[in-house]
């Protein structure tokens, strides 16, 4: 009796293909080369798409001077608050996800994704309300100049009020990529973020129809488009090619459910209030020079997000398949996985950091050509590029820990390595020392480089592996 042939050999190109198709697979049994592939490409590209936004956005604003460049820094400052929790709760939602696809309980895991969801929706309006209000004082206290308080207050009440849109669009899209269907959450941000490109200038600019709003406009399209992308999203949780099918009773509250997801989402909010508050005290500290270089930095990390989006998107497809092969009791399958995700994302930072650190100074003049802001957004650039091949392998190994259900432990490293590292590195360095914006610019390569070393440690003593969720 002849034995059974092998399954024939997948092309790289050819798993490409079937992944933008969306086909279900079982990501605990095919061979992981191709499993990464499979996940990686549309979580990439749904995360290109996402920085196409965060440039073209940004671009748009600059034409009307550093003031609106000001605003829009300042208040993302404050988003990343909102991105924390958003994220936090993401976190345990992919975890969760993920552990139920692998164990092969889908109601088990379209429960959870109800429970997640109307979590999200109390705490996106408690926080809209609340900060949505006080805007205009909350960027008194981010130390923004009164003109600024004026120009971006509307700016900043309809972003920080209308936080509900972002907020669900992150956490769905966490439940999509938990089981499975990166191509879902690629086409949602997709289809949202298309239309906020092709609104911002209209109502930015008042083009055609659409009232000139100034600032203010981009906060409109960005709500309108990603108003639309959480409507895509709920069409696909109701059954419509989705492997988590979401019904009425699953936004039941379950308490024992619900305990669950606050358990890792606690965890995982801490985590991510310590990476962005210390954004936050970075904006504080740069405000003291003025809004020239408040600008120079906005425009060079959103080109830096342009770049390290894409490469979340590759640690997301790590973090997916953690979650799912440790539900199916392959734990050296899951540590391979992650492995992969390091080896691919940091060639590629590598190669997108050494384009910026020589090209800084043509691409800030993309956005501006006002002399001082270019020349901080330039310098700016060219120092964060450095430590790319840095931020790729740490955003892995956290990526990896999370999706473990291990969220403790990037909670600590997040804590030493960023507030007790970075912020005071950058307050010594620009205030002691006297370096100026520079040194705030410095503080961040250094701080990550640390975290990333750290991280690459934790995760070879492999506790992360006896995680239960």
């Amino acid at each position: 009796m002849s034995a059974e042939a092998p399954p024939p050999a997948v092309s790289f190109w050819q798993s490409v293909r079937q992944s933008l198709r969306g086909e279900e697979h079982d990501y605990t049994a095919l061979p992981l080369n191709r499993a990464v592939v499979l996940l990686a490409v549309p979580m990439v590209l749904e995360m290109v798409m996402e920085s196409l936004f965060a440039v073209a956005d940004v671009y748009w604003v600059s034409h009307l001077g550093k003031g609106a460049v000001a605003v829009v820094g300042l208040t993302e400052s404050i988003m990343t608050l909102i991105y924390a929790v958003a994220m936090g709760i993401s976190i345990a939602a992919t975890a969760i996800v993920s552990r139920r696809i692998g164990e092969k309980e889908p109601e088990l895991a379209a429960q959870a994704a109800g429970q997640i969801i109307l979590l999200g929706v109390l705490v996106s309006a408690a926080i809209g309300m609340v900060l949505g209000y006080f805007a205009p004082e909350i960027l008194r206290l981010m130390g923004a100049e009164e003109e600024i308080v004026v120009l971006g207050s509307n700016f900043a009440r309809m972003m920080l009020g209308g936080n509900a849109t972002v907020f669900l669009i992150f956490l769905i899209n966490a439940i999509f990529r938990g089981a499975g269907d990166a191509v879902i959450a690629m086409r949602t941000l997709w289809l949202a973020n298309a239309l906020n490109i092709v609104l911002g200038p209209c109502f930015i600019f008042g083009w055609g129809p659409f009232p000139e709003l100034g600032v203010t406009g981009a906060a409109v399209a960005t709500n309108i488009g990603r108003g639309t992308g959480v409507l895509y999203q709920l069409w696909h949780l109701a059954g419509h090619h989705s492997r988590v099918k979401v019904h009425w009773g699953h936004f039941r509250p379950v308490r024992e459910v619900i305990g669950g997801v606050l358990g890792k989402s606690g965890s995982g909010i801490v985590q991510l209030l310590i990476s962005t508050t210390s954004w936050v005290g970075l904006f504080k500290i740069l405000a003291l020079f003025g809004s020239a270089a408040l600008a120079g930095y906005t425009i060079a990390i959103r080109i830096v997000i342009f770049a390290l989006m894409p490469a979340w998107g590759l640690a997301s497809a790590g973090a997916t398949l953690v979650g799912q092969n440790l539900g199916a009791k392959k734990p050296e399958r899951a540590e391979q996985a992650v492995k992969i995700a390091v080896k691919f994302d940091v060639i590629a930072l590598c190669l997108i950091g050494l384009v910026f650190v020589l090209l800084a100074h043509p691409l800030i003049r993309l956005f501006t050509h006002e002399p001082e802001v270019v020349a901080y957004g330039t310098q700016a650039l060219w120092i964060l590029s450095l430590a790319f091949p840095m931020y790729a392998a740490g955003m892995c190994y956290e990526s990896a820990f999370n999706g473990s259900g291990d969220t403790w432990t990037p909670v600590w490293l997040n804590f030493f390595c960023l507030w007790l590292g970075q912020i005071p590195i950058a307050w010594v360095l620009s205030k002691s020392l006297g370096f100026g914006p520079m040194g705030i610019f410095i503080a961040v390569p250094a701080a990550n480089s640390l975290l990333a070393l750290a991280s690459w440690l934790l995760f070879k003593r492999g506790r992360w592996k006896s995680q239960n969720v």
